[in-house]
This record gives C-alpha cells, sequence and structure tokens, in this order.
C-alpha cells in the first residue's frame, strides 16, 4: 500500500536559533583549548630547562582562563560540559604546570620532599575545583572559598619568573619547599579571598579611578610588579580574616543588586572561577 507524501514520518528539524547557539559554543571552548595548550607548553619548557620561558606561557593560561568564562557568559553560551572541561584544564595549566615548574628550579634536588611539596600542590588545586564547582551555586559570589587556583600558580609561577636562574642554596630551596606548602594549604583553606565579582564597570566611577587603573596596568608591565600585586592578594586574604576575628565582624551581607543589573538576562550556569 502507497504512503501519502503527507502522511510519512520526517525527523522534526532543529530551530534555527538552536543549531546557532550549538555552533556558539565551540567559541569560549576554543579559549580553554587554548589555556590547556599553553599549560601544557609550559610543562616542556620546564622539562626542557627552559625555566626563562615556561612561566609566561602560564601566565598566557591564565589570561585565556579569564576570557573563556567571560566569553561564555556574553554569549549565553555556558554549560556543564564547559564547566568541567575548564576545570579539567586548569588542572595542567595551574595544577600540574606550575609544580612541575617549580620542582624543575628550586625542588628536583631535595629528593621525596620537593616532589612532596609539588605533588601536594596539584592536589590541593584539584582538591580547590572541585570544592568550588559543588558550592559554586550556594557561595558568596564576592568571595572565594580558599586561594583560588590560578592565584596559587601565579605565586609559584612569579616566584620563578622573578628569577629563572635555577636556585643552589640549600637554605633557599627549604624556603622555596615551604613556600609551596604554604599555598597549597592556602587552596583548600576555608580563608576568604575577594573576587571582586562584585564591581560594577556599567557604573559611574570617580575620575580617580581611572589613575588607579593605569597604574595598577603599568606595574602589572613589570615582574616585580605583578609580584607585588600578587603578594598583596594573596595575604590579603589571611590579614582581612584575622582583623574580622580580632574585631568579632563577620562578613558583610551581599548587597541588593543594583537596578541595571537587574536588566540583565538570567543567569547561565556557573562558570569556574576567574579571579
Amino acid at each position: 500500500m502507497r504512503v501519502r507524501r503527507s502522511e510519512r514520518t520526517r525527523a522534526p528539524r532543529r530551530p534555527p536559533r538552536e543549531s546557532v547557539r550549538k555552533g556558539v559554543y565551540l567559541f569560549p571552548t576554543l579559549f580553554t583549548v587554548a589555556n590547556l595548550f599553553f599549560g601544557f607548553w609550559a610543562i616542556i619548557d620546564a622539562i626542557n630547562g627552559r625555566l626563562d620561558r615556561a612561566p609566561w606561557w602560564i601566565l598566557v593560561a591564565g589570561a585565556l582562563d579569564g576570557l573563556d568564562g567571560r566569553i561564555a557568559r556574553l554569549t549565553h553560551s555556558t554549560s556543564e560540559f564547559g564547566k568541567e572541561y575548564d576545570s579539567l584544564a586548569d588542572v595542567v595549566s595551574f595544577g600540574v604546570a606550575p609544580a612541575v615548574l617549580a620542582y624543575q628550579w628550586g625542588l628536583h634536588d631535595m629528593g621525596r620532599w620537593g616532589l612532596a611539596a609539588t605533588f601536594l600542590f596539584v592536589v590541593a588545586g584539584s582538591v580547590r575545583l572541585a570544592r568550588f564547582n559543588v558550592k559554586a551555586h550556594l557561595a558568596d559570589r564576592r568571595f572565594f572559598t580558599g586561594l583560588a587556583i590560578p592565584g596559587g600558580a601565579g605565586a609559584l609561577t612569579l616566584m620563578v619568573l622573578l628569577d629563572p636562574v635555577p636556585v643552589v642554596d640549600q637554605r633557599l630551596k627549604i624556603f622555596v619547599c615551604l613556600f609551596v606548602f604554604l599555598i597549597s594549604v592556602l587552596m583548600v583553606s576555608n580563608i576568604p579571598y575577594r573576587s571582586f565579582k562584585e564591581i560594577n564597570l556599567r557604573r559611574r566611577w570617580p575620575v580617580w579611578a581611572i589613575f588607579i587603573i593605569a597604574l595598577l596596568l603599568v606595574s602589572a608591565t613589570a615582574r616585580q610588579g605583578m609580584a607585588l600585586m600578587l603578594g598583596a592578594y594573596v595575604v590579603s586574604g589571611p590579614l582581612e580574616a584575622f582583623i574580622r576575628r580580632v574585631r568579632h565582624k563577620p562578613l558583610p551581607v551581599p548587597p541588593p543588586p543594583h537596578p541595571e543589573e537587574l536588566t540583565d538576562a538570567p543567569a547561565a550556569p556557573p562558570h569556574p572561577e576567574h579571579p
């Protein structure tokens, strides 16, 4: 029996908008892949002894890591896949790569102690990411719980970048080992670190804010300036927590959203942290 053409079953076509959105998801993922690439490149250069070049690839990976999440939110293309894939890339770029770099720079002659310190850094970074992904929808977006893994990676990276010559002094190696261990502890701690996500760039700011931004940009062009700013941020978490504890002052209650923020589109699933 011949079936009429109108009665034939046809596969439902996807709406054009859905197809476009499926294609947009590739754009932020490319930044995540680039982040992973430069993290892998940093590992290769660190293993080959190119300690003057490897730190820069980790910094480039950090810049790309800060872009993929923001691009995903701007294009409304966030997804669970992007969140998980970004976390996996961060483990390589900000966990394994800085650990290998620090090990090759000043801890490879310390035997088990150097291996233990760098391995604990990788474990702390991976635990930090897993905890963030689980509690992202519950945490106060103004604060990170513990030092974010890009901040920990930056601390180790700038330490090497300030003087890429491998460490020879045994006392300095002990200091490097303790420093790596301290950064690992800060990442898995419950110390709140400001995320600066509450800053609304669409509001009116005083004129002197432009001068402060220009000063920060100029300082970031020098290694010492980057190290100073990151060092201040690493210390700011424990220092602020200590001051609040002495004054018996809890964290401030989140302020109500600004009227301009209420006009935004509904928020998509949170993307991994970008301090």
